[in-house]
């Protein structure tokens, strides 16, 4: 899995218009939960598909991408969560404890 850091308002309108499929992982580095919850995502990494895109969003470092990305896919924030996007649409929303790459990775069709 190659990360794709999610640093830029751009960036989420353009995972807004993509066609297929994305996975948005966010993550508080200042979390223990977010840590386990980002070390069981990367033990799954070479399950996920190599032409499936990866964002990673460091909140601590990009809150307001974080408001962004909760208003633009309809979803509550939480941190650690774990969003799968299908054609610009939120289809999948993990957080905590209930992230599951395994889950995440069922719904690719």
């Amino acid at each position: 899995m190659n990360w794709i850091p999610l640093e830029s308002a751009e960036q989420v309108k353009e995972i807004k218009q993509q066609q297929g499929y994305s996975i948005i992982f966010k993550h508080s580095i200042r979390c223990a939960i977010s840590l386990m919850a980002k070390r069981k995502v990367e033990m799954d990494k070479d399950d996920v598909p190599h032409d499936l895109h990866c964002y990673f969003l460091d909140l601590i470092r990009n809150r307001e991408i974080s408001n962004l990305v909760s208003e633009s896919f309809q979803v509550h924030h939480e941190s650690p969560q774990l969003l799968v996007i299908k054609d610009g649409e939120c289809i999948l929303d993990q957080s905590h404890s209930g992230i599951s790459l395994d889950e995440a990775l069922s719904v690719l069709s």
